[in-house]
This record gives C-alpha cells, sequence and structure tokens, in this order.
C-alpha cells in the first residue's frame, strides 16, 4: 500500500481508500440495492484494514445510515488505526429541515453520526454537495464548531465547484477557521472535468482531492463488451444513471485498457485506479464494492505505478474535448 498527505495537512492517507456506500442491507435508489451485513461488513473491512487501508468514507445518507452504523461496527476497536470520513447535507427526511447546510442540520448531522459511528471524533467531515439557501459564512461557522469542539479533525467538502470551493477556503482564512482539507470528486478517464478549474485549484492552494467512480461506475473494469448487453447482476444492468459518457469512446478506453492490462499482468480496473492514483493533487481514490471478491479484485491496484508512456497514452485517448 502507498500512502499520501491529504492535501497541504498533516494527515497520511492510503492511496486506495474505501468506500463504505455499499455496506448495508436495502435499496437505496430505484435498481440500487445494496446486500453487505453486518457478518459480511466485519470480514471485508477487517481484510482492507489487514491489506493497509487507512481511509475509510461513509455518509449519513447511505442505506439510510446504515453503512455508518456497520462501519462503526466493524471497526471495532480498531477505529483508531484508520481515517474515518463521513459527510452530511442530502437529504435524510421528509422535513425542509432534514437537509442543507445550515448550522442547526450540520451540527445535528454530525452528532448523529458519531453515534451510529460508535466514535468520539470523525477524522474528515464533508459538506456533500452544495446548498445553495445556506450562507457559505454560516456553513464555515459550524464546521469550525466541531472542529474546536473536538468532534472533527478536519473540514472538507464534496461535488463543489471551484469557485465555491475558493470562496470557502478564503472565508476560512479570513475568520481564521480550519481550512477546507479537501474535495471528494468524480473522477475518471471518462470524466476528466475536474482538470480545468478544480485541480489547478488544489495544486495552488494545497486542496487534497479524493476521487470516487475512478472505474465510471464499473465501466473501466473491463466487464462490459462493445455490442452486447450488460452482464446480468452487474451494476449498469440495473442502474445506469450517472456517470455518463458516449458509449462508443468508452469501449474505444477499455480496449487500450485491456491492452495495458496484458502488459503489466493486471486487471484493466487496475490500470484505470493506477492512473487516478498517478493524478496531480490527488490523495486518495476510493472503490465500492457490491460484493467481498471485489475487494480482492481491487487491492492490487494500490501498488501498480504506471510508466510514463502509458500515462500519456491514457491521457491522449481520454483529453477532454470540451
Amino acid at each position: 500500500m502507498r500512502y499520501a498527505r491529504l492535501g497541504g495537512t498533516g494527515l497520511v492517507v492510503s492511496r486506495l481508500g474505501f468506500g463504505a456506500g455499499s455496506l448495508g442491507v436495502g435499496e437505496t435508489l430505484p435498481g440500487l440495492v445494496k446486500n453487505i451485513d453486518l457478518e459480511t461488513a466485519t470480514r471485508v473491512v477487517g481484510k482492507a484494514m489487514d491489506a493497509g487501508i487507512t481511509m475509510f468514507d461513509t455518509s449519513n445518507k447511505y442505506v439510510n445510515g446504515q453503512s455508518e452504523e456497520l462501519l462503526g461496527k466493524a471497526l471495532g476497536d480498531r477505529r483508531g488505526d484508520i481515517v474515518l470520513a463521513t459527510k452530511c447535507g442530502l437529504p435524510v427526511g421528509p422535513s425542509t429541515l432534514d437537509k442543507g447546510l445550515s448550522a442547526r442540520h450540520v451540527i445535528r448531522e454530525c452528532e448523529k453520526s458519531l453515534k451510529r459511528l460508535g466514535t468520539d471524533w470523525i477524522d474528515v467531515y464533508y459538506a456533500h454537495q452544495i446548498d445553495p439557501e445556506a450562507q457559505l459564512e454560516e456553513t464555515a461557522r459550524a464546521f469550525e464548531h466541531l472542529v474546536t469542539s473536538g468532534k472533527v479533525r478536519y473540514v472538507a467538502v464534496s461535488n463543489w465547484p471551484a469557485w465555491m470551493t475558493a470562496r470557502m477556503q478564503g472565508i476560512n482564512e479570513r475568520m481564521g477557521h480550519a481550512p477546507i482539507a479537501a474535495n471528494q470528486v468524480y473522477y475518471s478517464l471518462l470524466g476528466r472535468q475536474v482538470e480545468r478549474e478544480l485541480i489547478p485549484l488544489a495544486r495552488q492552494t494545497g486542496l487534497g482531492i479524493v476521487v470516487y467512480s475512478a472505474l465510471a461506475g464499473g465501466f473501466l473494469s473491463g466487464k462490459y463488451e462493445r455490442g452486447k448487453e450488460a452482464p446480468p447482476g452487474t451494476r449498469r444492468a440495473t442502474f445506469n444513471i450517472s456517470p455518463k459518457f458516449e458509449i462508443e469512446h468508452g469501449h474505444d478506453v477499455v480496449d487500450l485498457l485491456r491492452d495495458l492490462a496484458r502488459q503489466y499482468g493486471v486487471a484493466p480496473s487496475h490500470i484505470a485506479l493506477a492512473w487516478t492514483m498517478q493524478r496531480p493533487a490527488v490523495a486518495s481514490v476510493l472503490f465500492g464494492i457490491s460484493r467481498e471478491q471485489q475487494l480482492d479484485d481491487n487491492l492490487p491496484a494500490a501498488d501498480l505505478v504506471l510508466e510514463d508512456e502509458h500515462v500519456a497514452a491514457l491521457d491522449a485517448i481520454t483529453e477532454p474535448t470540451e
């Protein structure tokens, strides 16, 4: 396992991180069903830790809070050995008070997450999405309260555009608050839009980038064939909302991944994950699992380093056109 600092902080995280969004049992979105109970969660979390993974990411929203509950129980007395990240902001109930980034909601949801996770502190606490109704200064004050009270060590944002991230950085600096440690975003060979503004911002300001869906919803795993229906049981067979990309181009990229995978003696998914881990400002790349075998399948990618010529070839075929 390789490790890196999270942006400009002193916090060291594993380059490959465990996305705990699949822990739990039930349908989270139409067609998207999770089926990992406590026994399986305990086994896979323990195996991930034994492999050197220290970055564990969840949310108060995932599987209606089950993800946090199961992750906390699975970590048990090893909780202090890992970096625990969770989020707030997405709707968690029918009321207008059950969402957003108001001080009331941020602080309340943090306290609920602490109980579900069975811990006294959260290492990285994210604003899960933007909230047009809340003033950034209010959210900043709520985050600072959580830091000064010892409930949170680092604050972060997720899915925020570069301009809003920069504005929040300025507010925190002006108010003397803890800086924004990271922005968690979608980033893959088939989705490089963050390179236009967010990555340059991160490199200039020490913002850490944490990546989700580096396999583009599983498409870059190589298990989907050109001109054929998605295999039964795969994610894209039942749930195909995002991320969006031109399918034929996607297959061209997968063809190159397969060629490189044969040269390195690894799976195509390992090439895609390694490419993302080698991008500037990226501290950790999260991967999720829908079944236990996928943990074993993904772990070898943690130590793979691509040669410059192969990175260049992948860059060229996926260069953003918009």
